[in-house]
C-alpha cells in the first residue's frame, strides 16, 4: 500500500468522499457513452423531456451500478443507489408536466436532490462506503 493510499484508509471521511467522487465519474461515464446510442435509437428523445430525464437517470444509473460491481457491492446496494437516483426526478415530473417548474429547472433541482438522495444512501450503508 502506497502513503497516499494509507492516508485514505485511516481517513474514513476521505475514503467516503474518494468513493462518491468515483461514482459520479461512472455517472457521467455512463451518460456520455450511452446517450448517444439513445439519439440513435429514439430520434425523438429531445422532444419529450419525461423522457428526456428518465433516460439520463437510466444512463447514469448504469455506469454507476458497473462501478458499484466492480467495488464489490452487492445487488441490492445498487438497486437502493439506482432507485436514489430516479426518485426526484419522479417526485418532480409532476410539476414539470403540470408547467409549475420549466425543463432546465426539473434538470437542475432533480441532479441536486438526486446527489442529496445519494449521499443518505450512502451514510445509510456507510460500512460498505469505507465510513
Amino acid at each position: 500500500m502506497n502513503h497516499e493510499e494509507h492516508g485514505i484508509a485511516r481517513h474514513p471521511a476521505r475514503r467516503f468522499t474518494r468513493h462518491a467522487v468515483e461514482m459520479v465519474a461512472a455517472m457521467v461515464a455512463g451518460m456520455v457513452l450511452l446517450e448517444p446510442v439513445w439519439s440513435f435509437a429514439w430520434p425523438g428523445l429531445r422532444e419529450s423531456t419525461t423522457a428526456q430525464v428518465l433516460v439520463m437517470a437510466t444512463n447514469m444509473s448504469i455506469g454507476m451500478a458497473v462501478w458499484m460491481r466492480v467495488r464489490g457491492h452487492g445487488v441490492a446496494s445498487i438497486a437502493e443507489m439506482a432507485a436514489a437516483m430516479y426518485l426526484p426526478f419522479l417526485v418532480l415530473l409532476p410539476f414539470s408536466r403540470a408547467g409549475a417548474v420549466t425543463a432546465m429547472q426539473l434538470m437542475t433541482a432533480g441532479h441536486v436532490l438526486m446527489l442529496a438522495a445519494m449521499v443518505a444512501v450512502m451514510l445509510r450503508r456507510r460500512h460498505e462506503y469505507g465510513w
